[in-house]
Parts: C-alpha cells; sequence; structure tokens
C-alpha cells in the first residue's frame, strides 16, 4: 500500500472511532452487572444492623413462637393448602376473590395497579421479628428498589426488591399469624443450625426431639439441593410460588426472593451439607441482593407517590394482568 493510502486510511479510521465515541456519549455509561459489589451501603455502619442480642421483647417473643410451632408437620400442611386455593385474584381491586370466568375484562393499565395496591394493603402490618427498623412496609419495599437504583443495576433487579416482601399478604390471607409469616428460615426436617436466630429457642418444638427430625441430614439426602428441602414456611417461599409461574422475571431474581431470609444460609454458611453445585447460583443472587434489603433501612424517607409512575411503569413489563394470590 502506498504511504498515502496508508495516512488516509489511518485518517479514516480515526474519524470512524471518532464517530463511535460520539455515539457512546448518548448511550450513556455502561450498564452496572447486577452481582457488581453495593456502593450505596459504602459509608454505613453495618455493626448497627441485626442486634438481635439487644432486641425488644416483641422481638425475642416472636422467635421464640416461630420456633416452636414450625414444625415438619406444619410445613407439609402449609404447602397442599398453598396448592388448593386461591386466596385472591387482584387487578384494579385488591383482594377481590372471584371465578376465572368472572374475572372483568379491563384495561391492562388498569389489571397492573393490583401489585402496587397489595403493596399499600402491607401497611397494615408492622413486622414483628424486625428489631432494625419500624417504616411502613411500602417504604420498606420502595426504599429497597430505589438502594438498586442509585446503584445503577438493572430494571428486573429494582422490581425483586420492590415485591421481595409481598408475600407479607399471607397475613392478610388467614395465616395463623406472623410466625408463619415474617422472620428468618431456616431447614425443616433435619438438626436446626445453631445458626439460627436465638436456637435455644428451638426446645419447645417437637421435632428437636424427634430422633430422625432432629439428626444432621434428618430426612434428606446429603447434598440433595435446596430445592429438595423444605425452608420454613413464610413469605419468602410464599411469593416465590405465586410468582414462578406468573411472571417474566429472571431466575436470579426468584433466587433473590425465595431465599432473602434465609439468613443461616447466605450469611453465616450453614446447611452446606445438604446444598449442591446448582445453589451456587442462588447464593450468588441473594447475597448481592441482601445490602439492599438489609441496609436501605436506614435511608431518607421515600415518597410513595412521586414514585409511584415509575415503579408502575416497571410493574407492567414484568407482571400479567391479573396475579393468583
Amino acid at each position: 500500500m502506498a504511504i498515502g493510502n496508508v495516512a488516509e486510511a489511518a485518517c479514516d479510521f480515526e474519524t470512524v472511532c471518532d464517530a463511535i465515541d460520539e455515539v457512546n456519549k448518548f448511550k450513556g455509561e455502561p450498564p452496572v452487572e447486577w452481582d457488581a459489589k453495593s456502593e450505596f451501603d459504602a459509608n454505613k455502619d453495618k455493626t448497627q444492623f441485626r442486634r438481635y442480642e439487644e432486641a425488644c421483647d416483641r422481638v425475642k417473643n416472636f422467635y421464640r413462637e416461630q420456633h416452636e410451632k414450625q414444625t415438619v408437620e406444619f410445613n407439609l400442611n402449609a404447602r397442599a393448602n398453598f396448592k388448593k386455593t386461591v386466596r385472591a385474584r387482584m387487578g384494579k381491586h385488591p383482594f377481590l376473590i372471584l371465578p376465572v370466568s368472572i374475572i372483568p375484562t379491563r384495561p391492562r393499565s388498569l389489571l397492573h395497579s393490583g401489585i402496587w395496591e397489595a403493596m399499600e394493603m402491607l401497611n397494615t402490618l408492622v413486622d414483628e421479628s424486625d428489631p432494625d427498623t419500624s417504616v411502613s412496609q411500602i417504604e420498606h419495599l420502595l426504599q429497597t428498589a430505589e438502594a438498586i437504583r442509585r446503584d445503577g443495576k438493572p430494571e428486573w433487579m429494582q422490581v425483586a426488591g420492590l415485591v421481595h416482601d409481598l408475600g407479607k399478604l399471607l397475613f392478610l390471607f388467614g395465616s395463623e399469624g406472623q410466625w408463619d409469616v415474617v422472620g428468618d428460615t431456616f431447614v425443616v426436617g433435619c438438626k436446626y443450625s445453631d445458626k439460627i436466630i436465638y436456637p435455644d429457642t428451638f426446645e419447645g418444638n417437637p421435632d428437636a426431639h424427634d430422633p430422625l427430625y432432629s439428626s444432621e441430614n434428618g430426612i434428606y439426602q446429603p447434598h440433595c439441593g435446596l430445592d429438595n428441602v423444605m425452608l420454613s414456611w413464610g413469605h419468602d417461599e410464599y411469593l416465590y410460588c405465586v410468582l414462578k409461574n406468573q411472571c417474566s422475571l429472571p431466575e436470579a431474581a426468584l433466587h433473590m426472593i425465595r431465599y432473602h431470609s434465609f439468613y443461616p444460609w447466605h450469611r453465616e454458611g450453614a446447611y452446606s451439607h445438604l446444598t449442591n453445585a446448582n445453589d451456587e447460583a442462588a447464593l450468588e443472587a441473594v447475597r448481592a441482593f441482601n445490602p439492599y434489603d438489609l441496609y436501605s433501612k436506614s435511608d431518607d424517607p421515600v415518597d410513595p407517590e412521586k414514585l409511584k409512575p415509575y415503579y408502575q411503569g416497571l410493574i407492567a413489563k414484568f407482571f400479567p394482568p391479573v396475579i393468583e394470590w
């Protein structure tokens, strides 16, 4: 190639590169990976969270009741009841129970208001298990979603933050009390881990004295995987069961929802004798999500009405017009 042609080609190449740079400016910064380390909590004092030894009697009494009543028998019955009961179909009118044949035909935008109305309904619940916050449920959901949004995480992860506690609706659908709705979750059907909050309170649970249920592996095979064990029934497992076939959220989001209260596993490293290689992806997801759920509780108050249009737009992307609860 002649020198003149080489110089001309180099000039053309520079021109193309400059044009690409200009296009990239309009695209903005590259998206942040969903599993990148959280940044919003960099300056937070994390020692001020989950201080259960200093918790009030309300919290301690809650866990005693939960630990005494979450038995294998109860969990089997809870799952059986879930499968045979549709508690509500929520569209424009929250908690309206209708046979499928007479669900009214309404514009998609109206029917999608069900998720938001469910969030508002949760304001009637004060979580007796939480020592870190007394804000309303909708505020906690929005604080979580907003923290994820500020860190530039993808929309599906923002939505996971927005809905992750909606399983607490179970409390309004005839649960036996908060003990089968909220609180840290754990495996039932095998020895209760000493990594669970207040492990001594399992003494009142009959399963703790059953030869099979109190053995290391219990009713499970070693390394059978979390899909094959029963976690204590509550809002995590309930919401996972509700949404797994009724939304377009990716699997990582469903892991975040299902295991976000499973602190003995994702924070303390318990139950490694039951997990398998398939659980590694779930562990990565819930650990990426946990800071937003936990440390956003000390963030500034949010304005639900101001944020409502943005999150209703996201709701419409990932959920069908009617959710069966």
